[in-house]
């Protein structure tokens, strides 16, 4: 179902569903499958011919895999999606479809780490070049790119950071060179952000976060136009990617629920965000939704909506003091990942992977996620955290 009349949440309900495929039943099941049969000669030589026309052997997706990505094309607006085994799976199978010895790539210095280490170990390897940039280069990204420019990689907001870019003029630079732009659109998920209607030529999402919604899957999707979308597809089953079909069951049955979901983790986030900016220990908190944040206008221009994802900057403390604060949190945990119904915070160091600019912050910076949680259950476990930083400072 790919019909451009119908609303985010219809289509949240509909889209990859075919009951009358699977015995009435609502929910696609799971398919686990290696070998498929085929009835005739004539009906394996056709499945050989376009082995993405059908189900053709298991590693190539199943048709729970095929409801999944039909499911998520048709909410971004993209002819096709891929499911790979993690967020970073898919940015790695994205970027070795489309790049090559000798290219180019231009990529947004507030990255998410792991994929600064892929470009700058593993790309680098194969006569891969990369340059980082300033997340808020907006237009001028056009002085950055060269003849070799291939892609130029967008992540908005920026990992650990949260900076606002302008992608429809980065967007308009890179294809008037020639180049593609691929994004990091897992913050915003496909409701909250449309990447083709701004220029984006490939979407990528980590569907380990909203998309699954419950901390129990590793999952990554590409959503592209085609023939981007087959591209990416047949290079990443050459390497052999699989992804797993209870994974994908899984994220197809969270995927149903995103809408309601993450309403509540914007209410909540922007709950605590705007509590926090009134706290004494706070310098700084770094949420595109609030209007004090500098990319909040860019927000308001391109975004329908904010998850609960944001980051806080803290007055001058030591170590000692912030680990005092967080050791003794009682709903909110602290662990890698986010977008799951529990809330999560996380002393990071955007300082030490930066190349391109340089944070500068007055004191520790802490990543919240806003989980489904009461909002006043999760302030007083803040409020007791920082009466213990006060206390060991």
């Amino acid at each position: 179902m790919n019909d451009d009349s119908l609303r985010d949440e219809t289509l949240l309900g509909h889209a990859g569903n075919h009951p009358a495929e699977n015995h009435g039943i609502v929910n696609p099941p799971v398919y686990h499958a290696s070998t498929v049969l085929f009835p005739s000669v004539a009906a394996l030589e056709a499945a050989v011919r376009d082995k993405f026309a059908q189900v053709y052997y298991g590693r190539l997706g199943t048709p729970t895999t095929f409801a999944l990505e039909e499911a998520v094309a048709a909410l971004e607006g993209g002819d096709r999606a891929l499911a790979l085994p993690s967020g970073l799976a898919a940015i790695v199978a994205t970027l070795t479809a489309l790049l090559k010895a000798g290219d180019h790539l231009l990529m947004v210095d507030s990255v998410y780490e792991p994929v600064r280490t892929f470009c700058d170990r593993t790309l680098a390897r194969f006569g891969i070049e990369t340059t980082y940039y300033d997340p808020h280069v907006g237009a001028g990204i056009a002085e950055l790119i060269t003849p070799a420019t291939r892609i130029v990689y967008v992540e908005s907001p920026g990992s650990l950071t949260f900076e606002v870019q302008d992608i429809p003029a980065i967007a308009a630079a890179a294809h008037a060179a020639g180049a593609l732009v691929v994004m990091d659109n897992t913050w915003a998920t496909p409701l909250f952000f449309k990447s083709f209607r701004h220029g984006v030529d490939v979407s990528i999402h980590s569907a380990t976060k909203y998309i699954g919604g419950h901390s129990d899957l590793m999952l990554g999707l590409v959503v592209a136009k085609e023939p981007l979308g087959r591209t990416i597809k047949t290079s990443a089953h050459a390497m052999g990617y699989a992804a797993a079909p209870d994974d994908c069951y899984l994220a197809l049955r969270g995927l149903r629920t995103l809408s309601v979901r993450l309403r509540r983790h914007q209410e909540t986030g922007l709950t605590l965000a705007r509590w926090l900016q009134g706290r004494p220990e706070v310098a700084r908190v770094l949420h595109p939704a609030l209007p004090e944040d500098p990319g909040h206008a860019l927000w308001r221009r391109d975004f329908t909506g904010a998850s609960g994802l944001f980051g806080v900057v803290l007055n001058p403390y030591p170590k000692e003091a912030v680990a005092a604060m967080l050791d003794g949190l009682r709903l909110f945990g602290m662990g890698f990942s986010w977008g799951g119904y529990e809330s999560l915070i996380l002393p990071v160091k955007p300082e030490t992977c930066r190349t391109a600019t340089r944070w500068d912050a007055p004191g520790p910076v802490l990543r919240l996620h806003a989980g489904l949680e009461d909002p006043a259950d999760l302030i007083a476990d803040l409020e007791q955290g920082f009466e213990r930083l006060r206390a060991a400072a």
